[in-house]
């Protein structure tokens, strides 16, 4: 009985160990989480270079003050936990009370801002390059949520091409990604210690991943796949405007005033079988703006944003979200439409800080998979960006780097 005990409980220890590591989307009352370095708004994907300071900022929309404390955890390439101890890839220490946090001023929804800095006194930075998961918990050591983010060294910069499908049967709707990666003598084996990671606009969701080189000739290795580095096109995002609260601007209709103000945008429809229409987007970003602001970080209201969506009800189980950047692509209950029967419509409303905002309608499927071009399309044309890193682990190696990232647009796609 002893022995059957222990070999379930080292199983399930192995299940556990082995598990890839998911981020957590943050409670109701959390909003706006967004990373940034000296130089750039990050969004909600942090693509960083070792050694760059960056920050994470996000709001906590209760009258009080609440405490929050930062845990940072190191992963390799597949979101497995590392086998690097604290100290191998942190310079200080973390789970540390965040104390940089200001009151919102002059605004109706009542907020505190939080913004943590890496490095700070306590942790003074990280040591390797790598995949990392920073996690926020509350004073009750709670999880309250967790972002990854990705720490490359500049050893090798991935030369990437966007083309048209190869593949004739999705030629309409696909675009490939080429990659071409120069290596030095010092990564050996590379089918087996180097690997790719394909993101579009920033969505982890879509991200490709394990790809093999298909060809190394000489000190390069060459990724041209027909299907295995290939994307759905989608088309471009909508957008709303909403820096201005008493006035209505970019894709709102209607505004009111009520406890906060409420934007009720335009009604969308469905844009799949229309022709493709170029129509400038931030692929999927957001970005906090508001008019006679001078620190919208503490400064921007926040606003009850109601959209709709005219499409016929769906009766086999599907169900349609709104979703981009702004709240790292997740389906929450919160951003789920639901059909209103009087008016025909799918409709949902949640808060979101005054700024500029790319969202799209997708579908879920009964079986969890997301069908994101039913509603708006899938077009070769569109125009998308592209990220690639380079991970590499060295033979004997015990975790794995990231020695190379680049990005494009798609706006030059070729055949």
């Amino acid at each position: 009985m002893n022995r059957c005990f222990l070999l379930v409980f080292a199983l399930i220890s192995s299940v556990l160990i082995n598990a890839q590591v998911k981020e957590v989307n943050p409670p109701d009352y959390i909003k706006t989480i967004t990373f940034r370095s000296e130089t750039s708004d990050l969004g909600e994907l942090p693509i960083l270079k070792l050694g760059e300071t960056f920050y994470l900022e996000f709001d906590a929309l209760v009258p009080t003050e609440p405490d929050f404390y930062y845990k940072i955890e190191h992963y390799d390439y597949d979101w497995t936990e590392s086998a690097l101890v604290r100290t191998e890839f942190l310079l200080g220490v973390d789970n540390f009370r965040i104390q940089d946090y200001t009151n919102s001023f002059n605004t109706f929804q009542m907020y505190s801002h939080y913004k943590l800095s890496i490095p700070n006194a306590q942790t003074r930075g990280l040591k390797v390059s790598g995949n990392y998961l920073l996690s926020i918990f509350d004073s009750d050591d709670q999880l309250v949520f967790s972002r990854k983010l990705m720490i490359y060294e500049d050893i090798v910069i991935p030369g990437i091409q966007v083309r048209r499908s190869r593949n004739v049967q999705t030629i309409n709707e696909t675009q490939t990604v080429d990659i071409e990666i120069n290596v030095n003598s010092t990564i050996t084996n590379p089918k087996q210690t180097v690997k790719v990671f394909i993101a579009q606009n920033r969505n982890l969701n879509t991200a490709i991943t394990g790809v093999e080189p298909q060809f190394i000739l000489g000190n390069k290795l060459i990724y041209r796949y027909v299907d295995k580095t290939a994307f759905y096109g989608g088309n471009e995002y909508l957008f709303m405007e909403t820096k201005d609260v008493r006035a209505a601007t970019n894709g709102v209709q209607a505004i009111e005033l009520k406890d906060i103000y409420h934007s009720y945008l335009f009604t969308n429809g469905a844009r799949a079988h229309l022709p493709y229409t170029f129509n400038p987007d931030i692929n999927g970003q957001f970005k906090i703006t508001a008019i006679d602001r001078d620190d919208v970080s503490i400064e921007a209201d926040y606003v009850q944003v109601h959209f709709s969506l005219k499409y016929p009800e769906l009766t086999n189980g599907e169900d349609i979200y709104i979703y981009g950047n702004f709240n790292n692509y997740a389906l929450e209950a919160y951003n789920k439409m639901t059909f209103n029967t009087k008016s025909g419509l799918y409709e949902t409303n949640f808060k979101l800080k005054q700024g500029f905002y790319n969202y799209k309608h997708v579908i879920l499927k009964p079986d969890n998979t997301l069908d994101e071009g039913r509603i708006s399309g899938n077009y070769w044309q569109t125009e998308n960006n592209y990220k690639v890193l380079v991970y590499f682990r060295a033979l004997g190696a015990r975790f794995d780097r990231i020695i190379g990232f680049n990005e494009v647009s798609s706006v030059n796609i070729t055949n």
